[in-house]
C-alpha cells in the first residue's frame, strides 16, 4: 500500500521549476502557473464576495433616488414651460423667408406649365385666342394678342419673382415690427409641453 492510499486521496503539491510554478492538480495532470501570479484560494473564506463598499452604497441609493424622481414625475404629469417670444432675428427671417419664396416660385412655374399643357391639349387656348380675334377685329389682320405658352410661363414667373421680392421684404418687416413690439409689451407668450 503507497502513502497516497494510505492517506486518502492524493495531496495537491507546489513545485518551483524555472521561475514557474508547477501545481499537481488531483487527476495525475500538472498545471504551470506564471512568475508573480498568486495561487487560487483554496479556504471557503476566502471564497466569499467581499461586502459591499460605501461607494456602491452610495450608488445604490442614487439609482434609488433617481428612480423616485422618475416615477414622482410620471405620476404628476407631462411637465410644462411657459415662455417669452422676446425676440426673431431679422436677418434669419430673411432667409428663411427667402428660401419659402424661392420654393412657391418653383412650384408656381411648374403648376402652371403642367396646367398650361393640360387646357392646350383640351383646346381652350385656341378658342380664347378666336374669342380674342373676334372681339378686337379682323382690321388688326390677327396679328393681336394670343395665349402662348411663352406669354403664359412667363407671366407666371414675373409673378412669382414679384412675390419672392414681396415675401421675403415683408417677413423681414414683420420681424423689426415684432422685435418693437415685443419691447413694449413683452413678446408673445407660449406654453409648451410634453407629450402625454
Amino acid at each position: 500500500m503507497t502513502d497516497t492510499q494510505a492517506n486518502g486521496p492524493a495531496a495537491v503539491g507546489r513545485a518551483h521549476v524555472g521561475g514557474a510554478e508547477v501545481a499537481d492538480v488531483p487527476g495525475g495532470s500538472k498545471v504551470t502557473r506564471p512568475p508573480g501570479m498568486t495561487p487560487p484560494p483554496t479556504s471557503p473564506e476566502a471564497l466569499t464576495p467581499p461586502p459591499q463598499t460605501s461607494s456602491s452604497t452610495k450608488v445604490a441609493e442614487a439609482v434609488k433616488a433617481a428612480r423616485q424622481a422618475v416615477s414622482a414625475a410620471a405620476a404628476r404629469g407631462p411637465r410644462r414651460a411657459r415662455l417669452h417670444l422676446k425676440r426673431i432675428d431679422p436677418w434669419s427671417v430673411m432667409k428663411f423667408s427667402f428660401a419659402v419664396s424661392l420654393v412657391l416660385f418653383i412650384v408656381l412655374i411648374v403648376a402652371t406649365t403642367v396646367l398650361y399643357i393640360a387646357l392646350d391639349s383640351m383646346g381652350v387656348f385656341t378658342s380664347l385666342n378666336e374669342l380674342v380675334g373676334s372681339l378686337v377685329g379682323s382690321g388688326s389682320g390677327g396679328d393681336g394678342f394670343k395665349f402662348t405658352a411663352r406669354g403664359v410661363i412667363g407671366v407666371s414667373a414675373l409673378l412669382g419673382v414679384v412675390n419672392m421680392v414681396l415675401f421675403t421684404a415683408m417677413a423681414t418687416l414683420g420681424a423689426f415690427i415684432y422685435n418693437v413690439c415685443a419691447d413694449l409689451v413683452g413678446g408673445i407668450e407660449l406654453t409648451l409641453s410634453e407629450k402625454e
